[in-house]
């Protein structure tokens, strides 16, 4: 049996809504925030950073707060999901690995996820822990929920730098999935060549042993 850990953003969820939603409190063309992330994340820097390039001095975390109260905040639902997840969770579940959900995330979105009810035996994000990838110890929290040797955990995501490598650093196998702008602007790049699984759906996982 092993343990599967999967990222959020660009792995279980698609980023449209939470960019677009975005774009729309600020007042900001949808695609301008869009090409402006896909530029940050180029140059290898936080994609929180287009917020910061378009209204210079935000305070991102007021902006939340305000969205939230404005009832305009966070969302998440059963369209956010990729067409491949619940199949790749249940075919899993079906063979007796053990499940987790972990990644980059808001406390809110570690809500809106268990909500949905996945197939999943955990579900955890950095703004629930207080400290997220690539730091190492978002990875030893994560050895701990799993309660599994390091190299029983098979983590999966799509950023090379937050996914592949801080979790082979920690001891744990890894899955670089081509999805997403991350997933695709590394899925040739030696960064990912440490990953021991390149795959471009979550149905692939089936065959991992």
């Amino acid at each position: 049996m092993l343990t599967f850990a999967f990222d959020i953003g660009e792995t279980i969820v698609r980023d449209d809504r939470y960019w677009t939603s975005w774009a729309d409190w600020l007042d900001i063309p949808r695609h301008t925030l869009s090409a402006l992330v896909g530029a940050v994340v180029a140059q290898g820097r936080d994609n929180a950073d287009a917020l910061r390039l378009l209204r210079p001095g935000i305070d991102i975390d007021a902006e939340y707060a305000a969205r939230e109260a404005a009832g305009s905040g966070e969302r998440i639902d059963e369209s956010d999901l990729y067409f491949d997840v619940r199949p790749a969770l249940i075919a899993l579940r079906a063979a007796d690995h053990r499940l987790l959900i972990a990644g980059n995330q808001t406390a809110r979105a570690a809500e809106l996820l268990r909500a949905l009810e996945l197939p999943v035996d955990g579900i955890a994000t950095s703004g629930e822990w207080g400290v997220a990838k690539p730091d190492p110890a978002f990875f030893a929290r994560l050895i701990e929920l799993a309660g599994a040797p390091p190299d029983r955990i098979v983590y999966v995501g799509d950023h090379p730098a937050n996914d592949v490598t801080p979790a082979k650093a920690a001891g744990l196998r890894a899955a670089h999935i081509r999805r997403g702008p991350w997933g695709h602007l590394w899925a040739d790049d030696p960064i990912t060549a440490a990953a021991d699984w390149r795959i471009t759906a979550l149905t692939e996982l089936a065959t991992i042993t």
